[in-house]
């Protein structure tokens, strides 16, 4: 089992940035993606971005060029820096966790852009 704590978010102007963290413990070294998702209200939870064990990344479309994924391995950490916020990027923020063994799921995050 992996247990993951996020933090970082926050109520932020447009145009702004915010880098939001996601520290994993536990069983992790059967690690194959760790990233991060995003649900704003009424809509479905969606793929912000996600790094593979060997460092391959993955974004959404709507992202890119803005947010870059990253990871510390030796503190078992995974960022999300997000620049050029817009107020569509207001969501909770999942951190998400896939190995051999299963998924895992952080708390959620809150984000907010204010326009």
């Amino acid at each position: 089992q992996v247990q993951l704590v996020e933090s970082g978010g926050g109520l932020v102007q447009a145009g702004g940035s915010l880098r939001l963290s996601c520290a994993a413990s536990g069983i992790i070294f059967s690690m194959k993606t760790m990233g991060w998702y995003r649900q704003a209200p009424g809509k479905q939870r969606e793929l912000v971005a996600a790094q593979t064990r060997g460092g391959s990344t993955n974004y959404a479309d709507s992202v890119k060029g803005r947010f870059t994924i990253s990871r510390d391995n030796a503190k078992n950490t995974v960022y999300l820096q997000m620049n050029s916020l817009k107020p569509e990027d207001t969501a909770v923020y999942y951190c998400n966790f896939r190995s051999v063994m299963g998924e895992s799921w952080g708390q959620g995050t809150q984000v907010t852009v204010s326009s």
